[in-house]
Formats: structure tokens, sequence, C-alpha cells
């Protein structure tokens, strides 16, 4: 079943797209505020953010750019406003798609249907016989299933997703745990050790990967 996280402040907005999306197969997952959504998507996975923009205290904007530090999950922006620098604005900051109140619940869908399609065709990720699959939230090398924990499956996706870059160690805390996070560098050392340890029985060549750049952080490292 298709996961939809629904994030408006409005009670009855949330009850009313639930009521029209769950006959057609989806979850929905009922989030009131920015913060409980990005701890919602944070923790667990999902396949799609409907993301109102004019709410209290964080406003959909902030949600995004912040969801956008730790997930590539398609986020569709859904506000009353309508002009074209809005629109703009959320595309920039890395929505997936744009619909403006009110709305016909058909179009909805058909923007959530073709968002779907789009990404999905990127869910999975590959490496040299590692394959990374964001929809069955596992990993195997050669067709052999290696089991990672949620954190190590974080980890390993943003280094697929981002081949030789840098990350430092505050930025894979940010991204994993969150900027509130009271986690240290060496939690993140530990998750490193335990993910190269897992790859090695594997078999995968996780040394010539998984790259220690001494004094800041860790890079993946490819040809392509």
């Amino acid at each position: 079943m298709t996961r939809i996280v629904l994030v408006d402040d409005e009670q009855r907005m949330l009850d009313l797209l639930e009521l029209y999306l769950a006959p057609k197969g989806y979850e929905c997952i009922k989030c009131r505020s920015g913060e409980e959504a990005m701890d919602y998507v944070r923790h667990n996975v999902c396949d799609l953010i409907l993301l109102d923009v004019m709410m209290p205290y964080m406003d959909g904007w902030e949600t995004c750019r912040n969801i956008r530090q730790f997930s590539d999950v398609p986020i569709i922006m859904v506000t009353a406003r309508d002009h074209k620098l809005d629109v703009v604005k959320g595309l920039k900051i890395g929505a997936d798609d744009y619909i403006t109140k009110p709305f016909d619940e058909d179009e909805l869908v058909a923007r959530m249907e073709a968002v779907l399609r789009r990404t999905r065709k990127n869910s999975q990720l590959e490496d040299s016989g590692l394959v990374w699959n964001e929809l069955t939230h596992e990993v195997t090398y050669n067709g052999k299933k290696i089991p990672v924990t949620p954190k190590e499956f974080g980890l390993l996706g943003l280094f697929l997703r981002n081949p030789n870059r840098v990350f430092s160690r505050e930025q894979l805390i940010v991204s994993l745990w969150g900027y509130d996070a009271e986690t240290e560098g060496r939690t993140v050392d530990s998750h490193i050790r335990n993910l190269r340890e897992k790859m090695r029985q594997a078999g995968f060549p996780i040394d010539e990967r998984l790259e220690t750049v001494w004094g800041i952080g860790y890079k993946w490292v490819t040809s392509y």
C-alpha cells in the first residue's frame, strides 16, 4: 500500500483528504504540524508528502527545506496561494509539484500518481552489485540481503545518492538524527564501523568505497 503523509494544521482538511484517498488504496498518515511530519519521515518509510504551506510556527516552506536535509521523499505543496513566484519558490527548495486550493480531487490523485511514477524510478540505487532499495528498505549484494539497521540504511542511501561528496560528522548527524539531536561524532563513527563490517562479511569491497576523510568525515568514492 502506498503511504502518504498528509500535513495540515486543520484537522478537517486532513480528515477530508483521508476520506477521499483511503478508498483508492492509499495509507494516510495525518500530521498537524511541520515538526510532527519531520519526525515521522525521519523514522519511517513513506512514499509521498502532501504538505500545506500556510501553517503556524513552521510553515510548509521551512518544513520542506528541513525534510530535504535528510530525505528525498517526493513532496507536493498544497496551498491557497497560486502566485507564480510561490510555485517557483516551492520547486527551488525541493518540492516535486504544487497544487492550489480548492483543488479537484481527481486532479490531485493524477498529480500524485505522476510524481510517484517519476520518483520510483530513482528509488533503487546500485554500485558494483550492491543494491539499495528505498521501497523495500533492503540492501543486497549480488542478490544476497545484508541486514542493516535503519540508521545504517539511511547512511548508505545518503552516500550512494551523493558519490564523491565529503560529509562531515555534523552533517551526517543532522541528516539522520535531526538538528536538535544530542548525538556525538563518535556515534556516527560507530554506525560507520558497523556498516563496514557488515559489508565486508557480505563480500562487498567497502574499503574501496567508503573512505574516511581524516579530521572531517566520510565520503563514498566512485568512478562515475
